[in-house]
């Protein structure tokens, strides 16, 4: 029983969750809602962390949008969704996890569902953003690392 004393308590809870930032342009309006529709999204995601105070953590995911008609760009939307999180009692890799996997894939759906309506009131219709695996994303992200630092020659 003394080694599950010694074991830190892991815990994780979500404080509050936020819009920090958010842009919508259509650069060709009003003239792209003449033409025929028949528009092409192309979606980039970006998350930071940052940490505020011990075990307390700002992520922003950051989505961006970029729709084209043809060879014109019909709207460029970039939300930035955030939230604070505590993470405590975690190994250093289970936390790099938490922030780089598990705290985007509670923002992706509120980031999803301004996107959705940023571009409904721009005029467009409906864009519903495919489910994103924050999971294989981090281990991409994960492999490319070492990938690089292997790489790289000893100093």
């Amino acid at each position: 029983m003394t080694e599950q004393a010694n074991v830190p308590q892991q815990h994780f809870d979500i404080q509050k969750i936020y819009l920090k930032d958010l842009s919508f342009e259509t650069p060709h309006s009003p003239m792209i809602f003449t033409e025929q529709w028949s528009g092409e999204s192309q979606l980039q995601l970006n998350n930071e962390s940052t940490q505020l105070a011990e075990n307390i953590h700002e992520v922003v995911l950051t989505l961006t949008v970029t729709t084209k008609n043809g060879d014109k760009t019909a709207y460029l939307c970039e939300v930035k969704q955030a939230g604070i999180f505590t993470i405590a009692g975690f190994a250093p890799e289970q936390l790099a996890a938490m922030l780089g996997a598990y705290c985007p894939n509670v923002l992706f759906p509120f980031g999803r569902e301004m996107v959705s309506s940023l571009v409904q009131k721009g005029g467009f219709p409906p864009l519903i953003l495919a489910p994103v695996n924050f999971d294989a994303l981090y281990m991409q992200h994960l492999q490319a690392q070492q990938a690089k630092a292997a790489a790289q020659p000893e100093a």
